[in-house]
């Protein structure tokens, strides 16, 4: 056999490190999967044990739905990122003065920063909800309170943690499907969504969304429970004929949907994060123990797809972060909350979306690291593959 000329040899290799040949193509970066913490329930473990407990399971990164002193400084020299949600009853505040958002990162970050590791702050949370619960309406003040916390912790000298807020898919969304149809609710959208999403893209932040596949599997009866936990199927696929895309789970169809009314809106390019998803261990049209596997496998289909780096059709990235609610059952929380007033008036059934006892055992048999790891070997194994072979073709064999 001939040997190729060394120029040669080395192009192709340059061209392999560089990523320029087909067999070169990985999956992009894996999502970052974290955990919705509340420690409102009385009987809930202390914040250190719970700290150690998700250090232990290598848990990158978790959201504080209700953030105390107590609650942030357990988390010091943990090096897991803190997303801190400010109350909704603080937002007209915010907005009013600026000194109280001052005050409020005096009390929560300015103490801990950077020990520990605060990377986001939503003002307030599900607002959009939260206009309708109360007299007051904290949707027509949030971008001014964003602005203020924002510029309050500019003051500090404080620039490495960004300020958003949370929207609820079912609120704001029109259509989960197809995607390409999807745009942001009206009047809502030209009255908050696309101000925050100006915001959002001039202070380089990103967009926050609650995402729970069970609402919309529960509000459309034709939709397979499979392809709500991301199970493959011979049927369990749908096409968008508009961007011929074929979506094989609900979740992957609401994120585009989410991507695709910020390109409606022209805000395509903000990053995304959901700050909630997940799946109840109870449900009132299923006994206990199917209900829980249910719960199961749409967490370890959901750890499984997020940690492949395959992203969405629409982002190769995907979401950058996403939070899976919550650590522990609250037993005080209504339906309503992660329902979005979707369960009817004469539903008193309580809803348990924790995945952890409060003895710190997990509560479902999921594993965070095996699809990272197949993943990350997959990744590498594709062009180490073609590297040996140009070595066994053009160095080893022929002596």
């Amino acid at each position: 056999m001939m040997l190729p000329s060394k120029t040669v040899l080395v192009f192709s290799l340059f061209l392999l490190l560089n990523g320029i040949l087909p067999s070169t193509t990985v999956a992009a970066a894996p999502t970052t999967v974290g955990f919705t913490y509340s420690a409102v329930p009385s009987n809930s473990p202390s914040p250190e044990h719970v700290v150690a407990a998700l250090q232990s399971l290598n848990i990158p990164a978790v959201r504080l739905l209700n953030p105390s002193p107590t609650l942030i400084r357990a988390f010091s020299y943990s090096n897991i990122s803190l997303l801190l949600t400010v109350p909704n009853h603080l937002v007209t505040s915010f907005a009013d003065n600026r000194s109280s958002a001052t005050l409020w990162l005096y009390n929560n970050v300015l103490p801990f920063h950077p020990r520990a590791r605060i990377s986001l702050i939503s003002v307030g949370a599900d607002v959009i909800t939260a206009a309708g619960d109360s007299g007051s309406d904290p949707t027509t003040a949030i971008v001014t309170a964003m602005q203020n916390l924002h510029h309050a912790l500019i003051d500090l000298g404080i620039r490495t943690v960004s300020v958003s807020t949370t929207f609820s898919f079912i609120n704001v969304i029109t259509t989960a499907f197809p995607p390409s149809s999807a745009e942001f609710q009206e009047p809502v959208n030209s009255l908050v969504i696309k101000p925050v999403l100006e915001f959002l893209e001039e202070t380089n932040s990103s967009l926050l969304m609650n995402v729970y596949p069970y609402n919309v599997y529960k509000l459309h009866g034709e939709i397979p429970i499979s392809f709500a936990l991301f199970e493959e199927g011979p049927f369990n696929f749908r096409d968008d004929v508009v961007t011929g895309v074929r979506y094989h789970n609900l979740f992957d169809m609401m994120v585009d949907s989410v991507i695709a009314a910020m390109a409606v809106s022209g805000y395509e390019n903000v990053p995304l994060i959901l700050t909630e998803t997940g799946w109840p261990s109870n449900d009132e049209h299923m006994n206990a123990e199917e209900s829980k596997m249910y719960a199961e496998r749409y967490l370890q289909g959901l750890i499984s797809h997020l940690k492949s780096g395959l992203g969405t059709p629409l982002r190769k990235e995907g979401a950058a972060e996403t939070y899976i609610y919550q650590l522990f059952d609250d037993e005080n929380e209504s339906n309503s909350r992660r329902n979005n007033s979707l369960i009817s008036d004469g539903d008193t059934m309580q809803q348990h979306w924790g995945v952890m006892y409060n003895n710190l055992t997990m509560k479902y048999n999921i594993h965070f690291d095996n699809a990272d790891q197949i993943s990350t070997v997959f990744g590498l194994l594709v062009p180490s593959m073609y590297f040996l072979w140009l070595l066994y073709e053009f160095v080893w064999i022929d002596d």
